[in-house]
């Protein structure tokens, strides 16, 4: 099987799934909260995931398979390993916002192989190849060439990290103030997305998952983008991290750690939050 075939094959089942999403009958859509203020997970992110792990496994049966939901995730340093999130903007779904993912990340051998990313809800597909480019629907995509000044700005924040949420709209505000405009919109690997597709030209949030990014990441770098953790380490696939994606023009004029505030994300990373 080619690359270009398992793709395809990654892509017709995550589209499949996506009818699940679109089809959702809120009635029937249990929500329970997780650790943390309104970290909520749904009957049909379980459900979502469910048919993932049977569909992905079936096309590459040696892979290990690490989704958002399971309680104890798999190694992904050795082989191949699909890193999934079944549904991510889970709030959105909730109050049917139309602004949530499927992301699956293909890794291989710890290293960020192939990504897909699909918002059901507008029918877009993003797909990349490590070393082939990035795609929207099949037709390639490019980040923009324009500096902070004129570019749009998308960040995250998540409820259940109340310690970093003050530093997050401290940022955003600090590029508020540099940028064309500022946008949130409650989905890490839609965001990374539009930055991949030049609607954006930087994302951060200050802490995600790998499920959140290990598809849109690549997409972002296929696409000539730049993602790192917010001091610019190389961001992993064991554990979270911090996660700043930029269109690499405003990565070399505009960093992140340039602005007054900069020493907030010195001291995030270093596990520790401190104000100016």
């Amino acid at each position: 099987m080619t690359q270009e075939e398992l793709l395809d094959k990654i892509v017709n089942a995550v589209r499949v799934c996506g009818e699940t999403i679109i089809n959702a009958d809120r009635a029937d859509s249990a929500i329970d909260e997780k650790s943390g203020h309104a970290n909520f997970v749904t009957a049909y992110d379980r459900k979502v995931q469910k048919q993932l792990n049977e569909k992905l496994l079936k096309i590459l049966p040696e892979a290990v398979f690490v989704g958002e939901e399971e309680d104890i995730h798999a190694s992904v340093s050795k082989g191949y390993a699909f890193i999934v999130d079944p549904i991510d903007g889970t709030t959105n779904f909730i109050k049917d916002y139309h602004t949530s993912a499927i992301s699956v990340g293909l890794a291989k051998d710890g290293k960020r192989y192939m990504g897909v990313v699909y918002n059901p809800y507008l029918d877009e597909v993003f797909t990349a190849i490590k070393g082939k480019g990035a795609f929207l629907n099949g037709k390639r995509i490019h980040v923009s060439d324009a500096e902070l000044k004129d570019g749009i700005v998308i960040f995250g924040t998540a409820p259940y990290y109340e310690e970093l949420n003050r530093a997050s709209f401290e940022l955003a505000y600090e590029y508020f103030r540099k940028s064309l405009d500022i946008r949130r919109s409650g989905s890490a690997a839609i965001d990374l997305c539009s930055v991949a597709a030049g609607r954006a030209e930087l994302f951060f949030e200050l802490k995600l998952s790998p499920w959140d990014y290990a598809a849109a990441s690549l997409i972002v770098e296929e696409a000539g983008g730049n993602v790192t953790t917010m001091d610019g380490r190389d961001i992993t696939l064991d554990e979270g991290c911090s996660v700043l994606a930029t269109n690499a023009v405003c990565r070399q004029h505009d960093s992140l750690l340039g602005y007054s505030g900069g020493n907030i994300c010195r001291n995030l990373e270093a596990g520790r939050y401190l104000t100016e």
